[in-house]
């Protein structure tokens, strides 16, 4: 596939659902992590690696932290400013990336600001692995507050959830989903009636509101508020969130759902969390559900667990958004990726990615086994992409939307700095943990980046002997046999002729009647419609050149293209047209290009790539593959 940017091919992504509907979806899809951080983050503040002193100076600190943490990272750089940072409609790292590269078409700063948005894209894999099985446990083991004698249910009954979770992916999230919203509208009404009752048992709890609290915290212990940052920023994990997700519910409904529902009910859970442990530091030991009365705990482990199950579903399919989109990006080779609705283009379903997670969660809550635990691994990963989305801020700032240089540089600069400190806050925790998600971000980072290259290699070594269109059909068109039909030959390359094409003449000496080139070409926008679907060529003597322009989300069905052009010669027809694929065997060499180990890691990635046959839709009884080799 070749990447060919355009600009103004689909107008913004639209959104015809009734607005409720669309702030109800969003209260269920795009806070469900960070909705469920109460079970966690205060509690980590106090007593995970960096124990703080359970006194109303260190309690009052780190409250006044939490709020003014999701102020500024959540309500002013995410729903206030990134959320303007739409690629028609559709947002996300990749989203993003594309939207910059786009703007700025090729300049000295493209290839850095593709590798930010690589690694963006590498360290979301690592937050997809450790989010499912950190909310998940931290609510199963509200159990113990119930009866201290389930203790040994927690990881087995945490295990069976996410297998379960797992497993149902196939099936497709479209019925399941509508419940999400109500559910978490009640999760979030729980949490902030909870909250309530502790803030009137100690109202003067709310005078944690003040910045000076925070600032008091900083003045009176630096080094164990800096460290202090690692746990306060759990209380924003799942910001991108509400970025990645503006594609389905759009700007407008999730900023209200924020600003009316999600915001003020963490904060009053917050508020009331902190004001429980102020009356009595014993209860630090899992203040969210000891806050409720004994009799409402276990409906309450019920309730959590369920809004937990929402938020790894909210991950797990942002993990198959963001695989499809590298996918047809160039970032990663070809998946089988399955439709699960008929009505919902972005119900999709990756098998490879499910299981290769589902592995990688259970691994992950059997070896760190409590959610203390994971807590020291959770936080790089998702500080690291909110620095990243910080520098590309900058960028957007500055190079796309043509800012004043000193308010530009003023508000990147606090962000890079908030950011910054959290993220360094956060690197403390790599030898407890934290390692891990840098270790998946590693690997990830690796695969995307070998296959990019890999593929600009194969591309690059393919036009080396490659033979021009018109030369070619003036020596052949008129020399060889035509037979009847159709004969469509597949390119990455549309201005010389493909290897499939020299191979089948040389082998069956003959050429159809009509042969058409065709590129699918991926654009930077997430959609293509209209008239810019399509661009063809006729090149004489039967020859077609023919372009399909894709968005990087939307699905690719060559035959059904084809189908509807009109103007090159007859029809297409299923019964006489035939398709004709290349495949390479790479051959990994010294030549320069990439290191020998990622050849080979390229040539193995090509070799277990989902067929260009089943990606493309090819009618199966119509395709006709020919082979050659090729040294990288």
């Amino acid at each position: 596939m070749e990447q060919q940017a355009s600009d103004g091919l689909d107008p913004a992504h639209p959104h015809q659902e009734k607005f409720a509907a669309l702030a109800v979806g969003a209260i269920g899809v795009v806070f469900g992590d960070i909705g469920t951080s109460p079970l966690y983050s205060l509690k980590e503040s106090f007593i995970g690696h960096h124990k703080l002193a359970l006194d109303p100076a260190h309690i009052y600190g780190v409250l006044s932290l939490i709020f003014w943490t999701m102020t500024s990272i959540v309500t002013i750089k995410y729903v206030a400013l990134i959320l303007r940072a739409d690629n028609k409609g559709e947002g996300g790292s990749l989203a993003l990336l594309a939207l910059i590269t786009r703007k700025m078409g090729d300049t000295r700063w493209r290839v850095a600001i593709t590798m930010t948005g690589v690694i963006a894209t590498a360290l979301f894999y690592g937050d997809a692995i450790i989010t499912p099985a950190i909310s998940v446990l931290s609510a199963v083991e509200g159990l113990t507050t119930v009866e201290a004698g389930f203790t040994p249910l927690v990881l087995p009954v945490t295990v069976a959830i996410l297998v379960a979770l797992f497993a149902i992916q196939a099936r497709g999230t479209a019925a399941v989903g509508k419940l999400f919203g109500p559910v978490m509208l009640v999760y979030f009404a729980v949490i902030a009636i909870l909250g309530v009752r502790g803030i009137i048992a100690a109202p003067e709890i709310l005078w944690a509101l003040n910045p000076w609290y925070a600032v008091k915290f900083f003045l009176l212990d630096p080094s164990l508020a800096f460290l202090a940052l690692g746990s306060v920023v759990l209380a924003v994990t799942g910001a991108e969130a509400l970025y990645a997700d503006m594609g389905h519910f759009g700007r407008r409904a999730i900023m209200v759902s924020w600003l009316y529902v999600a915001f003020p009910c963490l904060m009053l859970n917050y508020l009331g969390q902190s004001a429980l442990i102020l009356r009595n530091p014993a209860m630090i030991e899992n203040p969210f559900f000891l806050m409720a009365p004994d009799w409402a705990r276990l409906p309450l482990v019920i309730l959590a667990t369920m809004a937990t199950v929402i938020a790894s579903q909210a991950v797990i399919s942002g993990a198959f958004s963001v695989s499809q989109q590298a996918v047809q990006l160039g970032f990663l080779p070809r998946l089988r990726i399955l439709h699960t609705s008929a009505k919902a283009a972005g119900q999709i379903y990756v098998p490879l990615v499910n299981w290769g997670l589902l592995v990688m969660v259970v691994l992950l809550a059997l070896g760190f086994r409590s959610s203390s635990n994971l807590a020291s691994a959770y936080g790089i990963a998702v500080t690291g992409t909110m620095f990243i989305t910080a520098c590309m801020l900058g960028v957007l700032t500055f190079a796309v939307w043509k800012w004043n240089k000193l308010l530009a540089g003023l508000v990147t600069g606090i962000f890079l700095l908030i950011d910054g400190a959290y993220f360094a806050s956060n690197i403390t925790k790599i030898p407890d943990g934290g390692w891990f998600p840098l270790l998946v971000a590693a690997v990830a980072f690796v695969l995307l980046t070998t296959w990019s290259r890999g593929r600009r290699l194969v591309l690059a070594r393919l036009q080396e002997g490659a033979m021009p269109i018109a030369l070619f059909i003036r020596s052949a068109a008129q020399t060889a046999t035509r037979v009847k039909g159709t004969a469509v030959f597949l390119t990455s390359t549309p201005d010389s002729i493909p290897p499939a094409l020299l191979h089948n003449l040389k082998h069956n000496k003959v050429l159809h009647e009509r042969i058409v080139l065709l590129t699918v070409a991926i654009e930077q926008v997430p959609h293509v419609r209209g008239a810019e679907c399509t661009s063809m060529e006729p090149l004489g003597d039967g020859f077609f050149r023919v372009v399909l322009h894709y968005g990087f989300m939307d699905e690719v069905d060559v035959p059904m293209a084809l189908a509807a052009i009109q103007e090159c010669g007859a029809p297409f027809r299923p019964m006489e047209t035939s398709y004709f694929l290349a495949r390479q065997t790479l051959l990994p060499s010294s030549r320069p290009g990439m290191a020998i180990w990622r050849e080979k890691l390229f040539a193995w990635m090509v070799r277990n790539a989902e067929s260009a046959m089943e990606f493309f839709k090819l009618p199966t009884n119509r395709v006709v593959e020919l082979g050659s080799q090729l040294e990288i």
